[in-house]
């Protein structure tokens, strides 16, 4: 046999077998898993109870993060205003080192800020009535007022003695200007109203405001606005309407509490976790974030309390809502520590 006829018989040879093997069935590739973005270790650091429903609306936002599977979460609460505050954020941030951390300082304002001073690679992201500070200290506050206003509408319309109770925690402003905003929203549908102030000089001491509702009851008032935790219960056992605060708080006495003014952090919450992730968090006042215009703040729902209110009433509280959201109606931010009586 000729080189040549060798070489045409190999030739077909390797032929054959390549189209042998293209006929059988290929292995399935094992596919690669989808690498999705890192997931932020976020720490919250509250100086109250997570019960209080301050901290526990970013609590909550936080634990919504978590859920959506944006990010880590872990949390120490009832951490207090004795100076332990400072202890824990340094051991939080040298031990876990987390990406963001989200706290309340107020009477722990300036050992937030020292630690954060000295882990300059952290976001800090505190509830504060101060300033931001570079470079990564960041504030936010609840700007309920436009809701509490609406609230406040509510209560003016619905009480029969004239007089409507309101039990707050510090004479500070961010509580001063809801307690203001509640009042001004009576004032328009009810002039001849008297509100009673009372503050309780605590952030969580559900026994002292219970048992300052129960004075307000005693001196006239059929209808409360629990600026803190404790008020609703004396509203319940005397069967007087209510409002909360902070969140939805209807569960607490259903038939009761007509509505609060809810401050929903997860608007903040995203933007910060957003940024951080992008390598552009800057310290700023996250105020906006608060506000109904970017749905940080809102009405709650009436319930089963909504088919007992005047209907004229409610009308007009959907009325001045529409007109907060489309900017034709601003609430006046009055920080001034507002009277016992007004």
């Amino acid at each position: 046999m000729s080189r040549r006829s060798s070489l045409n018989i190999l030739f077909v040879a390797l032929l054959v077998a390549s189209l042998i093997a293209a006929c059988q069935p290929q292995p399935t590739p094992t596919p690669s898993p989808e690498v999705g973005p890192k997931k932020l270790l976020v720490f919250g650091a509250f100086a109250t109870p997570i019960e209080e429903p301050w901290d526990g609306v970013i609590h909550s936002a936080l634990l919504k993060a978590e859920s959506e599977g944006s990010i880590e979460y872990e949390y120490t609460d009832n951490i207090g205003y004795a100076g332990d505050m400072e202890r824990v954020l340094r051991e939080v941030a040298e031990q876990k080192k987390p990406d963001i951390i989200f706290g309340d300082a107020f009477g722990n304002e300036e050992a937030a800020r020292r630690v954060a001073a000295d882990y300059p690679a952290i976001a800090f992201v505190f509830g504060s009535g101060l300033g931001p500070s570079e470079p990564n200290f960041s504030v936010f506050d609840n700007w309920i007022h436009e809701p509490a206003y609406l609230c406040g509408m509510l209560a003016g319309g619905l009480t029969k003695t004239n007089t409507i109770g309101v039990v707050g925690g510090y004479p500070v402003p961010e509580v001063n200007r809801l307690i203001n905003a509640f009042i001004a929203g009576a004032k328009e549908i009810n002039p001849d109203a008297k509100i009673l102030v009372t503050f309780i000089n605590s952030w969580f001491d559900p026994a002292a405001a219970k048992e300052a509702a129960l004075a307000q009851i005693d001196a006239g008032a059929d209808v409360l606005y629990a600026e803190r935790f404790g008020v609703i219960e004396a509203a319940k056992e005397k069967g007087l309407w209510a409002f909360g605060n902070m969140s939805d708080q209807n569960e607490l006495a259903p038939e009761l509490v007509v509505s609060s003014p809810v401050w929903n952090m997860t608007p903040t919450v995203e933007y910060v976790i957003n940024q951080v992730r992008a390598g552009a968090f800057t310290a700023q006042d996250l105020k906006d974030f608060s506000m109904v215009a970017k749905g940080g703040a809102s009405l709650a729902p009436f319930h089963a309390t909504e088919a007992k209110l005047p209907p004229d009433l409610v009308q007009k509280v959907r009325e001045r809502e529409k007109q907060i959201k489309d900017g034709l109606f601003r609430v006046d931010i009055n920080e001034q520590q507002p009277q016992a009586v007004n």
